[in-house]
């Protein structure tokens, strides 16, 4: 049998002041040859790994607290503890501790933390120890400038704390705080709360068990309620015995354990209300007391975690139909906070807790829990943060729950789709708890944190999961109040709400692929969302038009094409005509839906809006967009106008008949450093080929092209003139490939002629010509 003497967890203070728990293994002490001393070492008890070998150095002050603990700092801002599963293994190790550094081992800290200057430490070493005047009425204001004036020196607060440890100083002070407070003694009062204050800053673990006694702890915050800088006391008492009641919902049979949830929840108390806000110089002289919480919560968490027949009975009463609805209101509580406290738990011991709350049955009882109260705002709130709980811990987790359930289960009551019906029926006006659960579900529908095995993929399984069976809930409030040009609700509640399952459906734009293409245009989603383009709210229909930018960016041909067989822009000219004049985030986001749409070049839209809607969009003419797209549509229809121009252009994108890069590049310089004279001599850069064609044949497209280009102009327009080098580059491609094709159009894209990905081109995706209602 493993001897639990030597049992111990290991601690390190983090930056934010917080204990990280660096695992679970036995302590021993014994000679390290490598660090030349006695030392400390903690093996894990998973596998021997070595969890810590520190010697034990003669200068280091170790402290013991709660007589399980031993504390110590190992380098500068690197604090260790050891915590002890039994007391006798603590005072093995703290005997040995003391034997290295010379102390008697009945002392509770082993050197002083912070240097004295030379003159104190000869003062303080001439005098033995520290006298505390006698604890009556008289003396208080005494004793309270002694204990002020101690707390500077590290040294004199050793010794106060001895003095008063020792003199069993505290439960006397007690004793007078009762007579001062029979007696109204007021200056007295103020006196005890700067004295009490003076000890908690003491930063001592030993009268820190004193004062959270069950005796004592009551008088002490009766002691802080007189502080002298407010007119009156704070009633502190009356609140924790009147107003905070203990419920114990499940009956717990162990009385340590009983306690040790009493004293947390008051010394909490303590810490969070009653003491005065600490300055940074005080906040840390209370290092001890933030340990004492931590400590006592692991404690806390560990006891009930190990506890089977305590959450057996829990979660048996949370899932019985005979549970009333009072007691259940108080169980969910119970695990709300059960839950809340395990977040003081380091990743692994928080691991271990949430596994043995899901073997328990924590998914199954959340479902019941959502169905039985559905109309209590607190039951709501709990199950949102019990939910919250568990997907932040293990997303994974949830999904497989949800995807088993649904094989046997209708959709009705699957998990999922409790949620999203508690959030679509959140009451709060501001919608604080469907906007948390909005990102709960956003976070279970994310990709990013989706496995992928050998043996399955979870993002292919929960997305077809989640379309088929919860998609048609969530987007059920958007499709109810779209079936009309205009929003048939358009209170600034329900606007909330669809502006919350919009952003969760852009979100599905983004990161999903064809589950959410396939929901959108076999369920016409787009035009509905479209419709609150004409809410009187703002920041919903700059949603819809955010929706519909997100599909556009995709720059996905079955979109567009979707788009423009439906006339899904006539809503969006319709909202930028009716805002008019006015500059606003409605007036630049539709622009800079135009713009993107000519700046990408997206051919099909592009047509699409001109020969739709270009007569409601022509006398805008404080932005260039419009006319921007609508030369690009004309110079795509005079492309097509001229094929063979086109197909010239194509065959000189073809690698054949490039050139390379460098090769360009050299020649242009060659040309530069040529002088005049050579050029004009030179009547051919390369031979002419043997299979040109004749020279008329070959110029009359180029003819065309200039007489059309001098009609437009009135200017003359030589092709050679453009640039040296251009001559030579034509004359180059005139003999190699046998063809003129140098005039290009420079807004053209070398994607014009190829075809889309499901072999039909952009011609064909257009729909026939029709006049939009808004352009007629």
């Amino acid at each position: 049998m493993t001897d639990t003497r030597r049992r111990v967890k290991v601690y390190t203070l983090n930056e934010d002041r917080q204990w990280d728990d660096r695992g679970t293994g036995h302590v021993s002490s014994g000679y390290v040859e490598r660090l030349r001393g006695t030392s400390l070492l903690v093996r894990a008890e998973s596998d021997g790994s070595l969890l810590l070998e520190s010697k034990i150095n003669p200068n280091t002050a170790y402290q013991k607290q709660q007589d399980t603990l031993i504390v110590w700092c190992e380098a500068e801002n690197y604090d260790l503890a050891l915590s002890f599963q039994e007391k006798a293994g603590c005072d093995e190790i703290w005997e040995k501790i003391c034997q290295v550094q010379g102390k008697d081992p009945s002392v509770e800290i082993t050197q002083d933390v912070v240097e004295e200057s030379e003159d104190e430490r000869f003062d303080d070493m001439s005098s033995p120890g520290l006298e505390l005047p006698p604890c009556e009425l008289s003396r208080l204001e005494d004793l309270a400038e002694l204990v002020a004036s101690s707390l500077p020196s590290p040294l004199r607060r050793e010794k106060l704390a001895l003095a008063v440890e020792n003199d069993n100083y505290i439960r006397k002070l007690l004793e007078l705080f009762r007579v001062c407070e029979d007696l109204e003694n007021r200056e007295g009062l103020h006196h005890l709360y700067e004295i009490i204050k003076g000890i908690f800053l003491l930063n001592r673990t030993a009268l820190f068990e004193v004062m959270f006694s069950d005796e004592c702890i009551m008088d002490v915050i009766g002691c802080l309620e007189f502080d002298p800088a407010l007119p009156q006391p704070r009633p502190h008492r009356e609140f924790l015995t009147k107003t905070a009641r203990f419920k114990e919902v499940i009956p717990i049979s162990d009385p340590e354990l009983r306690q040790k949830i009493h004293q947390t929840y008051r010394v909490q108390y303590i810490q969070d209300m009653v003491l005065p806000t600490p300055s940074v110089f005080e906040e840390n002289m209370l290092s001890t007391l933030h340990s004492f919480i931590f400590f006592n919560k692991v404690e806390i968490v560990g006891m009930l975690q190990d506890d089977e027949k305590f959450l057996t009975d829990l979660f048996a009463q949370l899932t019985d139909e005979a549970t009333d609805d009072d007691k259940r209101h108080e169980l969910v509580n119970f695990l709300k906070e059960f839950c809340a406290f395990s977040q003081t738990l380091q990743p692994q011991n928080r691991d271990a807790f949430f596994k043995t709350l899901s073997n328990m049955g924590i998914l199954p009882a959340l479902e019941v829990i959502l169905v039985s109260g559905m109309d209590d705002v607190q039951v709501r709130g709990a199950a949102t943060d019990i939910f919250s709980y568990l997907v932040e811990y293990n997303p994974s987790m949830v999904r497989e729950f949800v995807m088993q359930e649904s094989q046997q289960n209708d959709d009705d009551i699957l998990l999922i789709n409790l949620i999203i019906e508690h959030m679509i029926c959140d009451t709060d006006p501001e919608l604080g708890g469907a906007v948390q659960l909005m990102g709960l579900l956003r976070t279970l529908v994310d990709p990013e944190n989706m496995l992928a095995t050998a043996n399955k993929t979870e993002k292919t399984e929960f997305l077809s999961f989640f379309y088929k069976h919860c998609m048609h809930v969530l987007s059920a409030p958007l499709l109810a109040n779209t079936t009309e040009d205009k929003p048939s609700k358009d209170d600034f509640q329900t606007s909330q709400l669809l502006a919350l399952i919009l952003e969760l459906l852009t979100f599905c734009v983004e990161h999903h692929t064809y589950h959410i293409k396939n929901y959108i245009i076999n369920k016409d989603i787009l035009r509905r969302v479209l419709v609150l383009t004409a809410s009187q709210h703002a920041f919903l229909a700059l949603c819809a038009l955010r929706f519909m930018r997100r599909i556009i960016g995709l720059k996905d041909e079955f979109y567009n094409r979707y788009i423009m067989r439906n006339f899904l822009f006539e809503p969006v000219v319709k909202a930028f005509l009716n805002n008019g004049s006015r500059y606003n985030l409605m007036n630049s986001a539709i622009i800079e839906m135009f713009e993107y749409v000519r700046g990408e070049d997206i051919k099909s839209l592009t047509a699409h809006i001109v020969e739709n809607y270009w007569k409601a969009l022509e006398d805008v003419s404080y932005v260039q967009t419009f006319k921007g797209l609508k030369l690009r549509y004309e110079q795509q229809r005079e492309r097509q106008d001229n094929p063979k121009l086109d197909s010239m252009r194509s065959i000189l994108r073809n690698h054949r008949f490039r050139r390379d890069a460098r090769t360009l590049e050299d020649e242009e310089e060659m040309w530069f450093n040529t002088d005049e004279d050579d050029l004009e001599e030179a009547e051919a850069v390369v031979p002419p080929s043997d299979k040109m064609k004749p020279e008329q044949d070959l110029m009359e497209p180029i003819s065309k092209f200039m007489e059309r280009k001098k009609g437009n102009t009135n200017s003359q327009f030589d092709i050679t003139q453009l640039c040296p080098c251009l001559s030579v580059l034509f004359v180059d491609v005139l003999v190699q490939g046998g063809l003129v094709g140098l005039v290009d159009y420079p807004d053209d894209d070398d994607e014009e002629d190829e075809e889309d990905e499901d072999g039909d081109s952009k011609e064909d995706a257009l729909p026939p010509s029709k006049k939009s209602k808004v352009s007629s």
